[in-house]
């Protein structure tokens, strides 16, 4: 079973943010992705934008 798990690098040890149900001894193999934005919406949180209209609706039902 393939599964996207969060995890932060503190002292080079990788911590899980998300629960695992591993049994004890259970080897794993990881691909490690770097989030590209990392931080995006903690800097822009602040800001509100209101629009009139569902743009990203718009977009997706014109992506089908």
């Amino acid at each position: 079973m393939a599964r996207i798990v969060r995890v932060k690098y503190e002292n080079g040890v990788l911590k899980l943010l998300d629960e695992v149900r591993l049994r004890d001894g259970e080897e794993l193999e990881i691909m490690i992705i770097r989030r590209r934005f990392s931080g995006f919406s903690e800097r822009l949180g602040k800001y509100i934008f209101r629009v009139d209209r569902d743009v990203v609706g718009e977009f997706c039902s014109r992506r089908k």
